[in-house]
């Protein structure tokens, strides 16, 4: 796939030890890995700048599989799917993401998502994204018209297209973190709509109090809990 060598890189060791005991730890941890989560971030904003409509929707057709699956897998499966975006069909899919969980249910996603995106037979995905300039609104539109794509699938694809910086993708590393420095009480076990607003707002309130950007505290936390930067 062009442009994706980064991402196909050995995966980074950012913490192999303790989660930091404070605050403080955990600022000096993310200024020790600036330049990973820095250099991850650009990478980001590159898939926007350069990438082709295929590119986009290979990143879309991820964050579909991602629910409930190991993020490594997903990514295998979304390679070999990518030179097969073109000619998509349920079973090509389904040879493709044998491993992943719910891959009947995500095949048939990743066909309605190709057809919404298609105009005059041809992925027509930029140019839908690029109508809006509100971030939220553009997340908001995708939850609404693609289905497999929830809150946290909708933020973690525009996160991954470079456009995404500021919004919470609130998985189960993320919350545990967000719980474990006190930034919400407990861990939910159902996000609704309405808890996963408040959430991001406790989130973003943190990120600006601790001054450390939205999408690296993401890659932090991730970090602390797998050892690595993936996607």
């Amino acid at each position: 796939m062009k442009n994706y060598n980064f991402i196909q890189q050995k995966f980074f060791k950012i913490y192999r030890y303790k989660k930091p005991q404070s605050v403080g730890c955990l600022k000096k941890l993310w200024l020790q890995n600036y330049h990973i989560f820095n250099q991850k971030n650009q990478y980001f904003h590159q898939i926007w700048k350069y990438s082709t409509d295929t590119e986009l929707f290979s990143e879309l057709i991820f964050c579909i599989l991602t629910p409930q699956s190991k993020a490594k897998l997903c990514w295998e499966a979304t390679k070999l799917l990518h030179d097969r975006i073109n000619n998509i069909t349920i079973m090509n899919i389904l040879n493709s993401i044998k491993h992943i969980r719910f891959k009947n249910r995500k095949a048939k996603y990743i066909i309605q998502a190709k057809k919404f995106f298609t105009l005059n037979e041809t992925l027509n995905v930029r140019s839908q994204l690029q109508h809006f300039y509100n971030i939220y609104k553009l997340r908001e539109w995708l939850v609404n018209n693609v289905k497999g794509i929830g809150y946290k699938e909708a933020s973690h694809f525009l996160r991954n297209i470079g456009l995404g910086d500021n919004l919470a993708i609130l998985d189960r590393h993320i919350l545990k973190n967000l719980k474990y420095f006190n930034v919400i009480d407990s861990v939910p076990l159902l996000i609704t709509k309405n808890i996963y607003f408040i959430i991001e707002n406790k989130m973003q309130s943190f990120s600006r109090n601790i001054k450390i950007p939205m999408s690296h505290l993401d890659m932090l936390f991730w970090g602390i809990e797998t050892g690595i930067i993936f996607k």
